[in-house]
């Protein structure tokens, strides 16, 4: 279930909203070991991706680092390759 969530800090640009938020539901599923909370529950989960969404984008508003951000683009093609890779036959 988590594979999805990737780094989030020091890229440029800075990692969106709806980066954050999928990254968020991804950690609250994980949490939580459903990927579609029951109705009962459906409240408490919807409640607790907001929450990691805020606190995660208070987190990357608050961290400094000295390294040069990194270009996404460039990262993608990296991730690619590891893909290909570690899947060729």
């Amino acid at each position: 279930m988590c594979r999805n969530i990737r780094q989030l800090h020091n890229f440029e640009p800075p990692a969106t909203h709806n980066e954050v938020q999928a990254a968020a539901l991804q950690y609250v599923r994980k949490v939580a070991g459903t990927t579609k909370p029951s109705q009962r529950n459906e409240e408490a989960f919807n409640r607790a991706v907001a929450e990691v969404t805020k606190i995660t984008e208070e987190l990357l508003a608050e961290l400094v680092t000295t390294a040069p951000p990194k270009d996404r683009e460039v990262e993608a093609v990296k991730a690619r390759a590891r893909a290909e890779k570690r899947y060729a036959s």
